[in-house]
């Protein structure tokens, strides 16, 4: 059967309207002569209210001060800071300057920071002094003691053999670094030439973005991204949810991560939306307090950080009517927080979105007027100008309604994983297609549901069980708060299922009690051999839930032995 048989899971977005051919300096040129006077950054807990020709201005004078200090079109400089005003600095000044914005994931420690500062070999580093309970001065000095006694600009640490520049937030001073404040005031009349002089030969599709994916076994993989990747996904992501130069989008994702810094931070840059970031880190009631404050009309977040909010004991107390629309994603939406979203925070038009680190991330979304049962219980269909496609074991497109490897092709998918040709090999095929790892099906209107990982699939006793489909089905629990559930090894089926439960305050359940509420309702073979209720599940920094990490526990606490496979 050929990929256009209209039977199979394979569709192709519309081609309107056209991809934007632009950089990310040229886009924020626009913006900036059609909506300069309007606001695109509020940031409450620094005191920013910036328009964009504000914001444009001060992003310019970071760009020329980068410039200035050496550094060349090409060069990677990381980032590792909190969400702050100084983020979207930094990242605009270097799509300015053609420097490869490098992603520091906050959450890093010694080693990983030292992993992904040598591989794609980072000249510069921006960074926060710290956040939460990582020091990340100390952790610097700790990899790069030679830095207290080196020259701004002359580092040469053995651990860190590329990196020349330590460049720090806030206003402390620190010894071999340069305040990030007084960027603008190393700017020169040449390294403003220079910048002007770029700005007509950087090309679109110059990398411009290396972003660390969370693997969870082996060292993270950087996914290359170009302005051309990203711009393109921010615009789309924002036409989906009608953002216009009206809305103010909150903002409590990680900006390190795709969720803020492309569907949040780009998004509104090609409307001329307003950017509003609640706090450094997710906080539920700073979400809630700023929703009012600032009239955020769209507000973004992974599934645990709506449960959260909804679920906040003042909760009752804060005026939401603003709230029209936003994004549900980074993980499995569950249909009734989802249904929850839509009644008590006022986000009639929420949508949820579908995607990942190398395809920018976006590939499928919901629309704003899709019928609400397709709202919340399917991941939309394939956005404009990109084809997905669901393929089994060997390759060839699955039919509506069966189950299959998710791959997504078109201007979105990331040029490869920085300096590793074998692995951007094993991801992208030769006919372009990024091959994603999740499990889903398609129906015959090209709405797509997400089932599972290919790796999360559990086979009991021969029977294929998807873990999404048991989460869904106990979320309707009236004492289940969340759920997630994990195969573990069994002698007699080969793997079982173990369910971690998250009671909502005051609760009081048992195991039995909820094996009951499943008899007869879904399959034996489906009905959790093992149920663990618990506090918090592991959890990266992006709000995704580490299940191999929930199975590794689960092996050890129940006392299971992994089975040896050939």
């Amino acid at each position: 059967m050929s990929s256009t048989d209209t039977t199979l899971s394979h569709a192709r977005g519309v081609t309107t309207p056209p991809l934007i051919d632009l950089t990310i300096g040229q886009a924020l040129d626009a913006t900036v002569a059609r909506h300069g006077e309007r606001e695109a950054l509020v940031v409450p807990h620094q005191g920013v209210r910036w328009t964009w020709r504000e914001l444009a201005r001060r992003a310019d004078a970071v760009a020329a001060g980068l410039l200035a200090l050496g550094l060349d079109p090409g060069d990677r400089i990381g980032i590792w800071a909190p969400n702050c005003a100084e983020w979207v600095l930094t990242q605009l000044a270097t799509a300015r300057a053609g420097l490869v914005l490098v992603n520091v994931n906050p959450a890093y420690r010694r080693s990983e920071l030292e992993y992904a500062l040598n591989k794609v070999e980072c000249k510069a580093l921006v960074l926060a002094p710290s956040l939460k309970t990582s020091n990340y001065l100390e952790i610097v000095n700790d990899l790069a003691p030679e830095l207290a006694a080196s020259p701004f600009g002359q580092l040469h640490a053995r651990a860190l053999p590329h990196l020349r520049w330590v460049i720090r937030l806030g206003e402390d001073t620190t010894d071999g670094m340069l305040n990030f404040s007084e960027l603008p005031d190393r700017a020169t009349d040449a390294s403003r030439a220079r910048l002007a002089a770029l700005a007509p030969v950087l090309a679109c599709d110059d990398a411009i973005n290396i972003q660390f994916t969370s693997g969870t076994t082996g060292f993270p993989k950087g996914a290359t991204l170009t302005h051309r990747n990203i711009l393109n996904n921010g615009f789309f992501v924002g036409e989906a949810i009608r953002l216009t130069e009206a809305d103010r989008l909150c903002i409590p994702v990680p900006l390190y991560h795709c969720f803020g810094m492309v569907m949040g931070n780009l998004g509104c840059l090609t409307h001329g939306a307003t950017m509003v970031y609640p706090a450094e880190a997710f906080d539920p009631l700073a979400v809630l307090q700023t929703v009012q404050a600032e009239r955020c009309t769209a507000l973004y977040g992974v599934p645990t950080m709506f449960i959260a909010e909804l679920d906040h004991p003042r909760f009752a107390e804060f005026d939401l009517a603003t709230l029209r629309t936003g994004i549900m994603a980074g993980s499995p939406c569950p249909v009734e927080v989802m249904k929850r979203v839509q009644a008590q925070m006022n986000m009639r038009e929420v949508t949820i979105a579908y995607g990942m680190t190398e395809t920018s991330p976006v590939s499928t979304q919901s629309a704003v007027d899709d019928p609400l049962e397709r709202r919340v219980s399917t991941v939309g269909r394939v956005q404009p100008h990109l084809e997905v496609k669901l393929v089994d074991y060997q390759g060839q497109t699955v039919p509506h309604g069966a189950t299959g490897e998710l791959c997504t092709r078109g201007y979105s998918v990331m040029k490869g994983y920085w300096n590793d040709e074998a692995k951007t090999r094993e991801a992208v095929d030769a006919d372009g297609w990024m091959h994603t790892g999740d499990l889903a099906t398609m129906d015959a209107e090209g709405y797509v549901n997400i089932v599972g990982r290919l790796k999360d699939m559990v086979i009991r006793g021969g029977e294929n069980v998807y873990p999404r489909e048991i989460e869904e089905f106990l979320y309707r629990h009236p004492k289940v708060q969340d759920v997630q559930v994990v195969g573990v090894p069994d002698l007699k089926y080969g793997e079982e299922l173990c369910a971690w439960i998250i009671l909502r305050s005051g609760e009081r359940a048992t195991a039995d009690e909820i094996r009951e509420f499943c008899r007869g309702q879904i399959a034996h073979y489906k009905v959790p051999r093992h149920i663990r209720f618990v506090d918090a599940f592991p959890m990266t920094i992006t709000g995704k839930v580490q299940k191999y990490l929930m199975r590794q526990q689960s092996i050890a606490d129940l006392g299971l032995v992994e089975q040896k496979t050939a």
